[in-house]
């Protein structure tokens, strides 16, 4: 289990990212992203819910209802262009961080 403070940090990039394999419903995204993680990474809809409604609200996902085979309509998310751009431009400054951080791992680094 990731700590809350990396997680407050990954939100925005990992649900833009899962939203760009596909459209989910909410729990459907929380299982995904379950699985790409290893079990790492469990949110639960009261940290979820919040970031596609921040995400919608910033344009970066829409959301459209559609009838399910098991039971009621559920809420779809959809990435937008607008937020395949963002999380290409998030996907950029992560790879950077890792970057630096494996640098500093493998002590190849020289400070003078």
């Amino acid at each position: 289990m990731l700590p809350k403070s990396l997680t407050a940090a990954i939100l925005r990039p990992i649900v833009l990212s899962t939203l760009d394999c596909g459209n989910a419903y909410g729990y459907q995204l929380s299982q995904r992203i379950e699985l790409i993680s290893n079990g790492s990474i469990e949110w639960n809809t009261g940290t979820l819910y919040p970031v596609l409604h921040r995400l919608e609200a910033d344009g970066l996902v829409e959301s459209f209802w559609q009838e399910s085979d098991s039971g009621p309509r559920r809420k779809y998310y959809r990435i937008t262009a607008a937020g395949r751009k963002e999380a290409k431009a998030e996907q950029l400054q992560w790879v950077e961080i890792y970057e630096i951080m494996v640098r500093l791992w493998k002590k190849d680094v020289s400070f003078g």
